[in-house]
Order: C-alpha cells, then structure tokens, then sequence
C-alpha cells in the first residue's frame, strides 16, 4: 500500500491485519514522491491512497482501475461532500480540485461528476485545514483581531514562520496569505496561471530573503518538531501535528480564517495491475475502512470520514460532540493511540463538522501549470 502519514499509521495496519486476516506492508512516502510513483510503478503498490487532487497527475496514465461501486458494501452511506462538492445545499462552489469533479469513471474513461457504476477511489478521510499558532507568542497587533491567512505574512513574526514544503499545498497556503495581505489578486487561487505563479513567487523570494521563513515542512511529525523546539511560532498545519502540540503541553490555537479553509479529501484507489486473490483483498480493506473502526480511529486525530455515522458506533457519546458536534469536552477524550489527549473543558477550534466543511475557500489542487509551479516553487525554497 502506497501512501503518506496521514493514513498509513501502525496501529491502524495492526488492526486491519486482525480483521480482515490479510498481511499489509505501508509504503509511506511524502506527497510528491506518492504522486510520482503511483503514476509511472503501479506495479510497485496494490493500494494507492493520497488525496482526490492527486487523480490529476494519477488517473491519466491509467495506473488506477476504475472501482466497481457493486463491490463497495456502504456506498450509500457516503454523505454529499465527496458527490457534490458540497456539505451544506446552499453553500456555494469552491475553488481548486472538487472531489465530486473526480470521482465518477465517465463511459470515456474520463473522471467527472456524472453517476456512474465506477469510481477512481473510494473517498475516505478529509478535513479542511488552516495554520496554528502559539497563543503567547502572538503580538499585540494581532491578538484580539479576526484570524487571516495573512497572519502568516505578518511583519511582526518575521523568522517564526514555516510552510508546507509540498507545491500543490504550500503554494496554495501562500497564496491565501498573499490575497489576504492585499499584495496579489488571483483570478482562480486554485488554478494560478504562469504570470501569477511567477508574481506570487517573486513575492514569496522576497519575503524569504529577509528572513521571514524559518522553515519548511513534509511530515506532520516534522511540523509538530518545527513548533516543539520553538523555531516557529505559526505555521500552516495538519490536524495530527496539533496532537504532537497537545502531547508537549503547548498553547496554540488551531485558526478559522475569515477567508475560509484550504480543504483536502483523501481516498484509496487500485493498481491496474491488481488482480486475483489480492484484488479480492484490496475490496476487502476498502469496505474495512467503511465498517467504523477506522473512521473512529482518524476522528480521534481530528479527521472526519465519508460515512461519519458507520462511526458513532465506535465512540463515547463525549467523542462523537466533541469532534463532529463541536461542543465542549464532557470528560477527558482519547488520542488515536494513547489514553488521554483532549482535556475535560476543552473546544475544538473550528466548531462542528457542518460548520468546518461549510467554510472551505478552496480546496487542494494541482494546477493546469503544476509542473511550472513545481519548478518555481522549488526555486522559492532554495533561493
């Protein structure tokens, strides 16, 4: 199973190989590298897992076998986000890559939103990120204000800074804090073309030269360590580096951008070349992660799943408000692994499931000029 963090975890492996009586081996990667090698080696995974933007670079040079929806036992309790694009009916379309755009196989071959019998993965997990930031070590012009992107552009934090290392998700994090700071205007901030990928880099170098970033991260472990030595101050994040920040006893908060969040929906699809007793077994895992454990198990490190009621199941009543309600912790909760993680009193910053997928302003894309924004993006980080 080829993939990344976020989903590939030893303890979720170990339980799956109870279950289901199959042998797993994690290939974890980081996202660049997941992308490239579930493109150009299907013969190298069976499972390919990473996220629905990734289909962009994936799906056309037919790595993936379309799933048969007839082999998926609870696709009926996939909610609306992953088909629609939308949580809420009234809530309005959303930049970058939609999931719903590449979920369906068309009679083509193409991916779009028109239902079909096929799918090109099965979506999974999502959540809709923004950037965390130590409560005390905020500056007095800030504090108190409405939370923006452009925090992470602000002067008064200068040399505390760190960005996702990844260009298809650190640009686009970048990006919002360049609108939000009133340096740049971009027609489509999940599609930048070549002249505004060259503006916002020229943007970015400059604030590099003078010091303002202190590094980059690939990993959610490295994030967390980014912010645990005390390097950086605020930085775009994950939800599991927050439980890091928990673990080391950090005051942070988890931002709600008044621009909105940058989302990502991620889900697992089949090599073309799986086939026989191993493809029998990759439908397996795919229906395992639909059956409870699993999306209990990621709710725990702030994740939510495309069947979040399949979970309820396997969670306290206190769990299931605390994450997908967004009320207050009635008693101390559990971490992924571990016994005690969110503190009795505690709120998640955000609010509730509803009201964090509501408020997405874009979701993680790779571009039309992806290559492009690689190649000046990579230059960012080395100049």
């Amino acid at each position: 199973m080829l993939g990344t963090t976020v989903t590939l975890q030893e303890h979720i492996r170990k339980r799956a190989e109870q279950d289901l009586g199959i042998r797993l081996r994690f290939i974890v990667q980081d996202g660049g590298a997941v992308q490239r090698d579930g493109a150009m080696h299907p013969e190298r995974y069976e499972l390919y897992d990473q996220w629905f933007h990734s289909l962009d670079c994936v799906w056309p040079t037919h790595a993936l076998q379309p799933i048969e929806l007839a082999r998926i036992l609870r696709w009926n309790e996939v909610n609306a986000l992953p088909r629609t694009g939308r949580i809420d009916p009234g809530q309005a379309t959303n930049a970058g890559c939609t999931p719903a755009d590449r979920l369906y196989v068309q009679p083509d071959g193409s991916l779009g939103r028109e239902a079909s019998g096929r799918i090109s993965m099965l979506p999974l997990t999502h959540n809709a990120d923004s950037f965390v930031y130590l409560e005390d070590a905020m500056p007095a012009s800030l504090t108190g204000t409405e939370e923006s992107w452009a925090w992470l552009l602000a002067p008064e934090l200068s040399g505390r800074v760190a960005l996702q290392a990844d260009a298809a998700i650190g640009a686009i994090d970048a990006a919002l804090a360049v609108e939000a700071s009133g340096l740049m205007r971009f027609g489509d901030i999940g599609n930048l073309s070549i002249e505004e990928i060259d503006a916002l880099i020229a943007v970015l170098i400059d604030f590099k030269r003078r010091g303002h970033f202190a590094g980059f991260w690939s990993s959610f472990a490295e994030a967390a360590q980014l912010m645990i030595a005390n390097k950086v101050a605020i930085q775009s994040i994950w939800s599991p580096a927050t439980i890091e920040l928990e673990r080391a006893g950090l005051k942070f908060r988890l931002a709600r951008p008044r621009e909105g969040y940058r989302a990502w929906f991620g889900g697992i699809g089949i090599s073309r070349l799986a086939h026989g007793r191993v493809l029998d077994a990759a439908y397996d895992y795919l229906n395992w992660w639909q059956e409870g454990w699993a999306g209990a198990t990621v709710a725990r490190q702030g994740f939510y799943i495309s069947n979040p009621e399949r979970s309820r199941a396997h969670m306290d009543a206190a769990e299931w408000s605390y994450w997908y309600d967004g009320a207050r912790a009635s008693a101390d909760l559990p971490g992924p692994t571990s016994k005690h993680l969110v503190p009795v009193g505690q709120m998640r910053d955000g609010g509730s499931y509803l009201a964090r997928m509501s408020r997405i302003a874009v979701w993680d894309s790779v571009m039309d000029e992806h290559n492009y924004l690689v190649r000046r993006w990579t230059e960012f980080m080395r100049s």
